[in-house]
């Protein structure tokens, strides 16, 4: 625009000077910074509606869940998308932890020690807990300090969110986690149409975990209980409610009374490593007649129990015969190195001592990429590792297997940088 024309329609003097240039400047970046905010609010207000149109549709698949319009509308009250529920939902982890230092942070000393100020702390609760559903208390409270802290993380404003809106975002977003999100959304507001907690008070991660021990809401509806007897059942501030609620839940997913988690285990030389597959399961005994002992000379107290041999870290690591209740912490995360870690820091919290076979330290796990990579090498080679996802699911494991037997490795089927550099050298 002509700098006269521009004066004219500004009011600024035609005069051209280094300050009427400097003022006409001004006007212009004012303006732009104006018509900026107004299309960032413009834009801010489309998606608001948007979302406030996703409520709306989403009030018949509520309704037809037995949820009252006063507890939708209450639970609604204010709720925008969080961005930064998105952030994370889309996250792709690149790194993996090591499994040894996974577990030194969950069972580090300071968790140990909190625990067993815990046992003692709600002793009487848990007392009747382990009567009433006959799950080891150590394995309960293990389980606390591995989701929570021992509730520590609840009061953290970067990790708590509130649920309604974290679900209602997955849900509302699309993609990958939508179904997730609805269903948990209609189970969290039929949570609150019983009356448990309050809108403001339902508060979880970002992917919808609540309380104590991080029920998710199909989780919570199905198996938490009102340990303490107030008519409600409270996860985020009734102790007894939380982990009355995790006892329930293992009780119900087919807990064994009486018994532990797994054994650590020497294998004998020259051990078919082919057998740590993580699935085939065979009694004590047979275990024993393969060489299989218990670390420290210590006895298996039942010969006659089922248990599978895994080996987290491959040959070189430490080896563990994993029985039912295994299985049984796994239903809470589906992750051996999440039910290990629950399995170890409930055996320390009665007092045992680290892990007697030490960790390949030295050795390091795969990343995501490097994983995909390794399974585009393996199906290459005909080996049938199943899809380039970076997940080393079983078909992974077992092409790995049937690799390493042909290079003459032991056939532990674990991943680490010195297979992948095998693979890529032919």
């Amino acid at each position: 625009m002509d700098i006269r024309k521009e004066a004219q329609l500004t009011g600024i003097s035609p005069r051209i000077t280094a300050g009427s240039l400097r003022g006409a400047a001004f006007l212009v970046g004012f303006w732009a910074a104006v018509v900026i905010f107004v299309l960032a609010a413009s834009v801010g207000a489309k998606a608001d509606a948007r979302f406030d149109r996703w409520i709306r549709d989403f009030w018949p698949t509520a309704k037809a869940a037995g949820v009252s319009w006063d507890t939708y509308r209450s639970a609604f009250a204010g709720v925008s998308p969080d961005p930064d529920i998105l952030k994370k939902a889309s996250r792709q982890p690149e790194f993996v932890t090591p499994i040894w230092e996974y577990l030194g942070s969950a069972a580090s000393e300071r968790r140990v020690e909190n625990g067993r100020e815990k046992l003692v702390e709600w002793k009487t609760w848990l007392d009747r807990i382990e009567a009433k559903y006959g799950v080891d208390r150590h394995v309960v409270v293990a389980i606390w300090g591995m989701e929570s802290s021992y509730g520590e993380v609840l009061n953290n404003p970067k990790i708590v969110k509130n649920v309604i809106r974290s679900l209602s975002t997955l849900a509302y977003a699309g993609g990958k986690r939508q179904r997730f999100g609805e269903s948990q959304l209609v189970a969290a507001l039929k949570i609150l149409e019983r009356g448990d907690v309050s809108p403001r008070h339902m508060t979880g991660s970002w992917a919808g975990a609540m309380g104590h021990t991080q029920f998710i809401p199909t989780t919570f509806e199905a198996y938490a209980v009102d340990m303490d007897g107030d008519g409600r059942r409270n996860i985020w501030t009734s102790i007894p409610d939380a982990l009355g609620s995790t006892a329930a839940y293992l009780n119900r997913s087919g807990w064994v009374s009486g018994k532990t988690w797994g054994y650590e285990v020497d294998l004998p030389r020259g051990f078919n490593f082919a057998l740590a597959d993580g699935h085939g399961k065979r009694s004590i005994a047979e275990w024993q007649a393969l060489g299989v002992t218990r670390v420290l000379g210590r006895v298996f107290p039942r010969p006659d129990d089922e248990a599978y041999l895994l080996m987290p870290a491959g040959a070189r690591g430490p080896a563990f015969l994993m029985l039912k209740n295994f299985r049984v912490i796994k239903r809470y995360n589906n992750a051996d190195a999440y039910a290990l870690a629950v399995g170890h820091l409930a055996d320390k919290l009665m007092g045992a001592g680290s892990l007697a076979a030490s960790w390949p330290r030295e050795e390091k796990p795969l990343t995501h990429s490097q994983t995909r990579e390794l399974q585009a090498l393996l199906n290459r080679l005909g080996y049938g590792a199943g899809s380039v996802d970076g997940k080393l699911g079983p078909k992974t494991r077992a092409a790995i297997r049937d690799y390493q037997k042909r290079i003459g490795m032991p056939p532990d089927g674990y991943a680490n940088t010195r297979l992948l550099s095998n693979l890529k050298d032919g």
